[in-house]
């Protein structure tokens, strides 16, 4: 029979679809369970309900709502054949129509005691578990399952120590866990002790147990009811761990809230007493005063005072715990704490600041020129605006150190920000108010740390600014380096102009090619190229060598290196423009050398060049040998790196071919258009030039560029590769001695080229006697020291014509004359490029 008018039970949790069903068993099912040993009347053929996410036990009643097809009709055909049905779990949620592999195989048959249709043509039936059963056989899966069954009776416990034992540890272990989640039920308590059956107490804790398909689906597999209560029992444990565990977290928070909610009613009585004692606002007015005499003496410009006033007055009718007021607050400590009338005295004592320039670093003397102009200028007007320098050059060569020093020689405080992987704008102009934890950017920050408005702030790695969805951080500084604009920096925070004109501003960057052209236009550029090999011993001497003597404990011990020594470290141990690989084979050294003394060893240190490698192991860097005669096809060119400069050895082979051109050694583009470039202009002038008119369809040439492992690129290899190519070709030696730089062009003219400095002082270095310039490189022979040119004649060349008879040695093998020397010009800045230059 259907009972339309069933009302839903009183169960609190119902069923959902035969998914997801959250049921409630009833203790009053045992009240209508059947005498214990009998066994109800089943039919060993019954239609099949699958479930998704319940087990049923026996004697235990719920509600299950239906809503597949196939369930539909498997309920219904129970309903006509004695209302019994067997319900087995699926062992996948997730499967919508599950097959006959797809259910475990032992299930519950349960009694339809109720059936209910719904409006949205799902039934809702309410059943009672009647008795375990094993599917011995499937007869049909269409139009619903039907199953062949196996009823599995009921085994009566005995009655012994260890199963009352296991009966009472079930018991307690349940009383627990309903204590520890708040749940007070007398009711189920008194079932629990009125049952002294294994197997029923099992069923029915599990029943009322959160447990996971698969455990409840082995208590229901258990046969032996002693069996079955000690994986209940076991259950019960795991559980009573979780509650306790999560009951003391619960407890934590409570005490937690319970402690803020003490605090509040404490400031609360305290409040109260304060106003009945009538002290009410005193303590907030004394704080208002102190902070309006704070912007008393702060000096504030007119405009900004104005600002104050308003946000003090503000804050005075604001409640002091509320958070408005502390932003308020805040925001007025740091106007009051900003230097707006507060600077250094510049020392304008032209000789002293040259003395500290000449302390602190040797060379540099373009920097420290314009530092000497700069001071002059101020020195005769004191209301000019401060330089906007860029020093620009490899690592290690002073740029950030050099700022330090311009602060000690003005007399001024230092600051230094670092810019490298700085994406977000607000870091420069600051965060508006409106955002929780908001402050002014790094610009007013570093003002207030130095305490004047006059600092020397150095804005370091300018050239790795970053940009992103957060804004773009170059653009911020576009104003901030600009003198005609900094005078009304707005920083977001303050929100008030600020004057920083008055502030000198020096970047520093490894390569300007990174830096937006709007901000490289707002500076002073001044290219650090590196230090030649005698700077470099005498920064070793005066400096880096007595500061890792002290560092190393060794202040108070004789140690004595030889310049010997350190330029052997020098040109063996390091390869960089700068300095910091040399400090840190000293400060190697020095260590050797308090490990003798810490050993107990006394007396005096001394360390020669013969010393260095047993202290430093063996040499990193090996220069390749002055050859006294090169062979054909090979010619020396020089290069700028980021390190300094190099000597480049090229290598030309020709073979018999078809004209094939290959270029080895990891050339880039730049450089192998002009090793095409060369073969061009050769071919043009082969006959002039004594070499066959047809090599370019008899022979293939191959370029090679030594290391090959390194990168390069750039122009100014141009004659070089010309003058291999040539000497290849014609069988003709280049000297040994000579090196040569500069840029060819198809018509045979020699272009300028960059990093003249550098290369001579490679050259100087190798050992090489004559150098080659285009004549337009005259000019930059005035930033080349004078002992360098001392040691190397310098030739200039505007035609390649005129190098022919410079580099190439005559048949007896004698070179040609050597000729006059020339005066220095006006320097000119490395051009860019990979490692030769550009």
């Amino acid at each position: 029979m259907i009972d339309d008018n069933m009302q839903d039970t009183p169960a609190p949790a119902q069923s959902a679809d035969d998914g997801d069903q959250i049921h409630t068993p009833s203790s009053d099912a045992q009240d209508k369970a059947p005498p214990e040993g009998t066994m109800p009347d089943i039919p060993n053929i019954l239609p099949v309900l699958p479930v998704r996410d319940v087990i049923i036990f026996n004697h235990m009643i719920l509600p299950l709502f239906i809503g597949r097809e196939k369930s539909v009709k498997a309920v219904e055909s129970a309903l006509n054949e004695g209302r019994y049905l067997l319900v087995v779990a699926q062992k996948e949620e997730s499967t919508e129509d599950p097959g006959i592999d797809e259910l475990y195989a032992v299930g519950t048959v349960v009694q339809v005691m109720r059936l209910l249709k719904m409006p949205d043509s799902r039934i809702k039936i309410l059943v009672q578990g009647a008795s375990r059963a094993r599917v011995t056989a499937y007869r049909q899966e269409l139009p619903y399952l039907e199953a062949v069954i196996a009823p599995v009776p009921e085994i009566a416990s005995e009655n012994n120590p260890s199963v009352e034992a296991l009966l009472r540890a079930a018991r307690e272990q349940s009383e627990k866990i309903f204590s520890l989640r708040g749940v007070s039920s007398p009711d189920m308590m008194t079932v629990l002790q009125n049952v002294d059956d294994c197997g029923r107490l099992a069923d029915l804790i599990a029943a009322n147990m959160r447990l996971k398909i698969a455990d409840a689906q082995r208590v229901l597999e258990a046969e032996d009811p002693v069996k079955r209560l000690s994986l209940v029992n076991s259950q019960l444990q795991r559980e009573l761990e979780v509650a306790t565990v999560q009951a003391k977290i619960q407890s934590s928070a409570r005490e937690g809230m319970d402690k803020a909610q003490k605090d509040y009613y404490l400031r609360e009585q305290l409040k109260a007493i304060r106003h009945e004692l009538g002290e009410e606002g005193e303590e907030a007015e004394e704080d208002l005063k102190i902070l309006k005499k704070a912007l008393d003496r702060a000096g504030l410009p007119k405009d900004v005072r104005k600002e104050a006033n308003k946000q003090l007055r503000r804050l005075s009718g604001m409640h002091t715990d509320s958070s408005e007021a502390n932003v308020v607050r805040t925001y007025l400590d740091w106007l009051a704490e900003l230097p707006w009338k507060k600077f250094s005295r510049d020392r304008l004592d032209i000789a002293h600041a040259r003395k500290v320039l000449d302390e602190d670093h040797c060379g540099l003397d373009k920097v420290k020129d314009r530092i000497l102009e700069f001071l002059s200028v101020r020195k005769l007007n004191p209301r000019s605006k401060g330089p906007i320098l860029c020093f620009t050059g490899p690592p290690g060569v002073g740029k950030t150190s050099l700022g330090r020093s311009i602060a000690r020689a003005l007399g001024r405080k230092f600051q230094r920000l670092s810019l490298g992987g700085m994406h977000d704008e607000a870091e420069i102009r600051g965060h508006r108010r409106t955002y929780i934890g908001a402050m002014p950017g790094r610009i007013i920050q570093a003002l207030k740390q130095a305490g004047t408005r006059n600092p020397v702030i150095v804005l370091d790695e300018v050239d790795k600014l970053g940009t992103d969805f957060r804004g773009d951080p170059s653009s911020a500084l576009l104003e901030v380096l600009d003198p005609e604009q900094n005078h009304t920096f707005s920083d977001h925070y303050l929100n008030v102009p600020f004057d920083l004109s008055r502030v000198m501003f020096l970047c520093t960057a490894n390569q300007l090619e990174t830096i937006p052209p709007p901000l490289r236009d707002r500076m002073e550029v001044i290219p650090l190229t590196g230090y030649t090999m005698q700077e470099k011993v005498e920064i070793a001497v005066r400096h880096l060598l007595p500061k890792k003597i002290s560092e190393s404990g060794l202040a108070g011990s004789k140690v004595e290196i030889s310049n010997a020594a350190i330029e052997t470290v020098i040109k063996e141990y390091t390869r960089e423009a700068g300095l910091r690989n040399l400090e840190r084979e000293i400060a190697a050294i020095c260590r050797k050398l308090a490990r003798r003394k810490a050993e107990g060893k006394k007396g005096a240190f001394s360390v020669t060049a013969e010393d260095i490698s047993k202290l430093l192991g063996a040499p990193r860097f090996v220069e390749d040998g002055k050859e006294k005669r090169l062979m054909p096809g090979i010619a020396l060119g020089l290069a700028w790196t980021p390190s300094g400069g190099e000597v480049l050895t090229i290598e030309v082979s020709i073979m018999k071919g078809k004209g094939g051109l290959t270029l080895t050694g990891q050339l880039g583009d730049v450089m192998k258009e002009s090793a095409q470039a060369a073969v061009s202009y050769i071919r043009s002038r082969a006959e002039n030039l004594g070499i066959d008119p047809n090599f370019a369809v008899k022979r293939d040439i191959h370029i090679h560029v030594p290391a090959g492992a390194t990168p390069k690129d750039g122009p100014s290899a141009g004659i070089t590769l010309t003058t291999a190519l040539i000497s290849a070709l014609s069988g003709r030696s280049v000297r040994a001695d000579c090196c040569m730089t500069g840029e060819i062009t198809l018509q045979g003219r020699v272009l300028p080229v960059g990093g003249i400095k550098e290369k001579i002082l490679a050259g100087v270095a190798r050992g090489l006697k004559h150098v080659i310039l285009p004549q337009q490189n005259k000019k930059d022979l005035e930033d080349v020291p004078k002992d360098l040119l001392r040691r190397i004649n310098v030739h200039h060349v505007h035609q390649y014509d005129d190098l022919l008879s410079l580099v190439f040695e005559n048949r007896e093998g004698k070179t040609a004359p050597k000729t006059k020397k020339v005066k220095k010009a006006v320097t000119r800045a490395p051009d860019s490029g990979g490692f030769t230059d550009g």
